[in-house]
């Protein structure tokens, strides 16, 4: 599954993937692998990220 959502709200803040990955604890390419939907994302991370965006984790 592709998170496209993921990608447009970092683009929309001008962020790039290092700088979403350093907020997590983790390197870009883990970061890119969560975007591109090879990996899983934790919910840790998908709470932290909803928290930095201001936005839901509703699908």
């Amino acid at each position: 599954m592709k998170f496209k959502r993921m990608k447009d709200l970092r683009e929309d803040n001008d962020k790039y993937q290092k700088d979403i990955a350093d907020l997590l604890g983790i390197s870009q390419q883990y970061y890119s692998e969560y975007e591109s939907g090879k990996r899983s994302i934790p919910i840790q991370h998908l709470i932290t990220l909803a928290k930095y965006y201001n936005t839901s984790i509703d699908i």
